[in-house]
């Protein structure tokens, strides 16, 4: 029994330091980047959101221009609808009434399409930014000797020697002088084949 528990407590003076040291952890080396200031202050960012800017004032200036002339008919349709005391409307004011809901439906489409195209553009702009973030984050941790990078949005408070943002906001500069503001047009839905 004495041979039993003598090798037992051998074999488990063997494993433990083994099995402590597979779970040993480096001590965390934290660096902490503001993301937002990044994003606000890269000099290609700041382009791309002046550019989106223009294009939401173009489809917001294209929607005026679609509403003004349609609301102006429809009061005039409902001035005439409205003459006419419940009765039926006659083949021109119906064909009125249809043609006023075309464009109405025409211009609901259009605006529509340019909206979902201005929201296909921000979030092109986003991938191009995140695509060459995240080799930078790699770069600046390993630069400045960081295992863990942390968003400063998310700490409550840091040391300034910590802040990598500047680094990371210069290798942004640099990698990505340009970006592009129009998403490129999604893929057409595949057509079955004929058999």
């Amino acid at each position: 029994m004495k041979t039993l528990l003598a090798t037992a407590a051998i074999a488990a003076s063997v494993i433990t330091p083994a099995a402590a040291q597979a779970q040993a952890i480096p001590a965390a080396v934290v660096a902490v980047v503001d993301l937002q200031r990044v994003t606000a202050d890269c000099t290609a960012c700041k382009t791309a959101q002046t550019a989106l800017q223009a294009q939401i004032t173009a489809l917001q200036s294209r929607e005026k221009s679609l509403s003004t002339p349609l609301e102006t008919e429809q009061k005039s349709i409902q001035t005439a609808v409205n003459a006419l005391n419940g009765k039926e409307p006659d083949a021109a004011l119906t064909a009125r009434i249809k043609s006023w809901q075309a464009k109405r439906d025409q211009g609901s489409q259009e605006i529509a399409l340019g909206q979902q195209q201005i929201q296909r553009n921000q979030q092109y702009i986003e991938k191009q930014i995140v695509d060459k973030l995240n080799p930078i984050y790699s770069q600046v941790m390993q630069k400045r000797g960081a295992n863990i990078l942390v968003e400063a949005g998310t700490t409550l408070a840091t040391n300034q020697s910590v802040d990598v943002t500047a680094d990371i906001l210069t290798s942004l500069n640099a990698s990505l002088p340009t970006i592009i503001v129009t998403a490129p047009a999604p893929p057409k839905p595949a057509t079955p084949q004929g058999r």
